[in-house]
């Protein structure tokens, strides 16, 4: 048996969430919907501009790999924080939920712990506006491969594509892991990702990777086209296994070839925040765990469904008894 069934690699960020209207995101010219980068002083002024925050240890594979921790999967974490206040709460806040943290914060880095101000309007809606800060200097010094190769599976988060370091730590992650009998995958993370990166997502796709997880627009930004079927065609030739959340009308599963859709319950979201992240968490400990792929589906729409029902990117319910009630 390997040390752990799922190993991260992405941004170490924390989040901070408060809720605001659009008039509010209007004045602060916050575009919503969507995650935009913030240099360190726009991300400080954002900062004090928030009311009634709630902050917790953040990012995309991290939010994922605590649902997988609370499941009671072996989970490990590959990022970077700065040895401040932030980054030490970061590191805590993971090995807390059952993450191990392998890499310690970085004594005298240049920059502080990334952190992420995200605002949730009325309708659940989410706006992200986000600064790396330290979090996009992690490379390959920062992978230990031995971590990688005694894992079941890795999960690579799309948002670090942005350096070359990290797509060059992206690589080395999913070939330690694949040559030793483990599985390699992706989270797309946002359309703007693909559309900065198209060409070498495909080639990390096509070449390295053994699943993709993204929604309907991240899939159809992968191959420039607003046909999804299409789309998922395309992904599914160059990739064995891909999951695609299409918000309130489920999710579409092709694995080697074959397709499966599952439905899901169509809610009025409380906050957006998490949700995708919800949904990995739930498919990929359905992978882990051998399951077939509906029941995988099922599991990450349940997972998803209990984020979308709190503020805040992580399931607060107990999701061992969540699977439990719903006999998977």
């Amino acid at each position: 048996m390997k040390k752990y069934q799922v190993v991260g690699i992405g941004n170490a960020i924390v989040d901070v969430i408060a809720h605001a209207d659009d008039s509010f995101l209007e004045l602060m010219d916050i575009e919503k919907g969507i995650m935009q980068l913030v240099e360190r002083e726009r991300a400080e002024l954002l900062y004090a501009s928030m009311e009634d925050r709630k902050q917790a240890a953040g990012g995309s594979v991290a939010n994922t790999l605590a649902g997988l921790g609370a499941l009671g999967a072996r989970t490990a974490f590959v990022g970077r924080v700065r040895d401040d206040a932030l980054g030490r709460f970061y590191a805590d806040a993971m090995e807390k939920v059952g993450t191990a943290f392998v890499n310690p914060p970085v004594a005298g880095a240049e920059l502080p712990t990334s952190r992420s101000m995200i605002f949730v309007s009325p309708d659940g809606e989410r706006s992200m506006n986000t600064y790396l800060g330290v979090s996009a200097e992690l490379g390959t010094e920062d992978v230990d491969l031995a971590v990688a190769a005694d894992s079941e599976a890795v999960f690579l988060e799309g948002y670090l594509f942005d350096k070359d370091k990290g797509k060059e730590a992206f690589t080395a992650m999913a070939r330690a892991c694949s040559g030793n009998g483990g599985k390699a995958g992706i989270a797309i993370s946002d359309p703007f990702c693909v559309e900065r990166h198209r060409a070498d997502f495909l080639s990390l796709i096509e070449n390295e990777l053994d699943y993709v997880i993204g929604n309907e627009d991240e899939i159809k930004s992968l191959f420039e086209t607003d046909d999804l079927e299409e789309a998922l065609k395309k992904t599914a030739e160059i990739c064995p296994l891909v999951a695609c959340t299409r918000s309130g009308d489920g999710v579409t599963i092709i694995a080697n070839g074959e397709r499966t859709d599952v439905p899901v319950e169509k809610i009025v979201p409380v906050d957006a925040t998490g949700a995708g992240d919800g949904f990995a968490a739930g498919f990929i400990y359905g992978m882990v765990t051998g399951r077939d792929m509906e029941t995988c589906g099922r599991m990450g729409c349940l997972v998803a469904g209990q984020v979308i029902r709190q503020v805040g990117p992580r399931a607060e319910t107990d999701l061992k008894a969540l699977f439990a009630e719903n006999n998977l």
